[in-house]
């Protein structure tokens, strides 16, 4: 009998897992196909690192073809879905589109920026979704600071020095602690700036407290980090509109600045709104083994995938990277069951905890809901990261010991050329990036 054909859309959290549990599972009894717009699975929460010079971009990017024995490597997006002729239409990185065929579908599409309805948003915010995004924020910061020591005006030296970050989730708490000891650290090796105030930052959300999603003890933690390194927390508080020159806020004030950045949160990628499917606020129902009802052979996990919660009935887990490694282990597995090799599993999951790097010697993290800050975070956030990581651990951790014995690298990249990334040309798949001078 020929041997069915398992596709999975989307190397993410759980697109990668899924893909590495039926590497070791039915490597040989099924044919395997993953289909990504990069050739590596991107370890996510390390880019704030990569950001500010802490890693190397290629620490945090594990390659597809080297880490999955057995699994055909489609470089595309994809596009469209045809449930009922089981067929993936596929956009290669040139343009050309063809069209896969599947007997077993796995979509772990991911997520994208999520974008609000605020004037100016689109063409002046920075978004930190993927590699591209972080290397250019980190040459913007460079950027900017290099101008703002060289400027004669004091108004555009302290607008160029200012950097406001919305969102106070994971992503905008853990830039704003990072970025706030990188511009500290550059400032002081630009003669003018050094003698001036410290570069500011400005973290906005409209809750009440920073990481409003945790436990409120990491909260305090994290904002009596940020305070104490001179980060201002707006919170109550977005931003109204954006411009070139600077951001106009909910409270009505205005901060001068050319460095507005995106951490509000994600959404499902629209392709799955695209599959005319039920969805709960724009993710794709599936059953509580991660199958899409109405769709044989169709399964989903991720952030794409509304996945009902056990431990809280009639609501549907979050869309956190503990959740999508789990689910696209056990979406790989169901998938093999659906075609003879074991049994279907209803998704469990016990909490085993949060860890949010804050930069330095600082982290916060409650392993098994036990609260900790300072150097008993920072150890269980890095053995955390270090044991997630698929592969690189050996490179992470000697930029980690090198950070600690000499000062990180503060330069130029050549990424930047025009004053922004607009926010709704990027996004972790389909990085857009300006030509540099060099390009011609």
């Amino acid at each position: 009998m020929a041997r069915p054909r398992i596709v999975i859309v989307g190397a993410g959290f759980a697109g990668h897992q899924a893909a590495r549990t039926l590497s070791r599972t039915a490597r040989g009894r099924a044919r395997i196909t993953l289909v990504n717009p990069t050739d590596y699975f991107l370890y996510a929460p390390l880019l704030p690192e990569v950001a500010t010079g802490v890693l190397e971009p290629r620490r945090i990017a594990v390659p597809l073809a080297g880490s999955l024995p057995g699994v055909e490597l489609v470089l595309g997006q994809a596009r469209r879905v045809d449930v009922k002729g089981r067929q993936v239409s596929v956009t290669d990185p040139e343009g050309r589109e063809h069209e896969l065929g599947y007997d077993r579908l796995i979509l772990s599409v991911g997520s994208v920026n999520k974008l609000l309805p605020v004037p100016g948003i689109t063409e002046h915010a920075h978004g930190f979704r993927g590699l591209p995004e972080a290397l250019y924020l980190r040459d913007h910061i460079t950027r900017q600071l290099e101008l703002a020591d060289t400027a004669e005006d004091p108004a555009e030296r302290a607008a160029r020095s200012t950097f406001v970050v919305v969102g106070a989730g994971y992503t905008g708490t853990e830039v704003a602690a990072h970025g706030v000891l990188y511009t500290a650290d550059l400032a002081r090796r630009l003669p003018r700036l050094r003698r001036e105030e410290p570069p500011r930052w400005l973290l906005l959300d409209v809750a009440e407290r920073v990481l409003p999603e945790l436990d409120p003890r990491l909260s305090r933690t994290a904002a009596n980090v940020l305070t104490d390194r001179g980060v201002r927390l707006r919170l109550g508080t977005s931003v109204a509109e954006a411009t070139a020159d600077g951001v106009r806020l909910t409270d009505g004030s205005s901060v001068p600045t050319r460095s507005l950045i995106w951490c509000v949160g994600v959404r499902p990628d629209p392709l799955v709104d695209e599959l005319g499917l039920p969805t709960e606020r724009g993710r794709l129902l599936v059953d509580e083994h991660l199958a899409v009802p109405g769709c044989p052979g169709v399964f989903a996990c991720g952030d794409a995938a509304a996945v009902p919660d056990p431990n809280r009935p009639g609501e549907y887990t979050p869309m956190t990277a503990q959740h999508a490694v789990r689910q696209g282990r056990l979406a790989a597995r169901n998938v093999a069951a659906s075609c003879g090799q074991g049994a279907m599993r209803p998704y469990r999951h016990r909490e085993l905890g949060f860890a949010v790097d804050l930069g330095g010697p600082d982290a916060a993290a409650d392993p098994l809901h036990i609260p900790l800050a300072g150097a008993a975070a920072k150890a269980v956030t890095r053995g955390y990261h270090l044991a997630s990581l698929p592969s690189n651990r050996a490179r992470v951790a000697a930029d980690w010991l090198l950070g600690a014995l000499v000062p990180r690298q503060t330069v130029q990249l050549g990424l930047v050329r025009g004053s922004v990334v607009p926010l709704e040309n990027t996004s972790p798949e389909t990085p857009v990036l300006p030509r540099s001078p060099g390009d011609g």
